[in-house]
């Protein structure tokens, strides 16, 4: 009696087989998720917590930027739009407003866990450099979206802190015009805010990240420090 033909691969494990020996996909999932890493704890999260939260903010800013209008005459009226009339806009808002907060929180608490276990030591100097420039970046996404709700809160904390940029010896009353876009805070100054909120700072956040967790993946991370060391 001849015996029934076994089943063949699924459309699904045909696909992913036809991908995996074009791109190697096994190859990164044992390079990025699958690696030996060292007996740790939930400190050790923080890391993958900002990436999730940056992922967040991007997402929440590109649906906030499809009804903001980065204009000193609506741009409080389109928030308030964005709250008030668009179908679940107060939920984006406020999880992009909230995430931006958690997010500054969570990458210092991430580098002051790094400090504390030696992360900053040979052989990954350059690891902790680059998380050094992702909190600044962070800070200065927060900074720079601070000002375009554009209602008397923003106005004056912008003001304040951008005549703290002034206060550095020697460039600051040019570093102040060129934050400003000239000496008072105005049209230009939205107009540059935004625009550094919505493209520099995003696409120098992502490609940091992209560069920190090659470090990351490539040199491994640190364990817990044991008593005696």
């Amino acid at each position: 009696m001849a015996k029934t033909p076994a089943p063949g691969p699924g459309l699904g494990q045909a696909i992913f087989a036809w991908l995996d020996e074009r791109a190697g996909l096994s190859t990164i999932w044992k390079t990025v998720f699958a690696r030996a890493v060292p007996e740790t704890n939930w400190f050790y999260t923080l890391g993958s917590a900002s990436a999730i939260l940056a992922l967040l903010q991007v997402i929440t800013g590109m649906l906030l930027t499809i009804y903001y209008v980065p204009s000193p005459d609506h741009a409080y009226e389109s928030i308030d739009y964005i709250m008030n009339e668009v179908t679940f806009g107060w939920l984006i808002r406020g999880m992009h407003h909230w995430g931006a907060t958690l997010m500054v929180l969570v990458v210092f608490l991430h580098m002051l866990k790094a400090f504390f276990v030696g992360a900053y030591k040979w052989p990954r100097e350059l690891t902790w450099i680059t998380g050094g420039l992702l909190l600044l970046i962070v800070l200065v996404l927060g900074f720079s979206g601070y000002l375009l709700p554009w209602n008397q809160r923003a106005y004056w904390a912008t003001s304040v802190g951008t005549a703290i940029i002034g206060a550095v010896p020697g460039i600051g009353p040019t570093l102040t015009q060129i934050a400003r876009g000239g000496t008072e805070i105005g049209a230009v100054t939205l107009i540059r805010f935004y625009g550094l909120h919505i493209w520099w700072m995003p696409i120098a956040l992502l490609s940091l990240i992209g560069v920190h967790l090659y470090l990351v993946i490539r040199i491994g991370i640190t364990h817990p420090p044991e008593r005696d060391e």
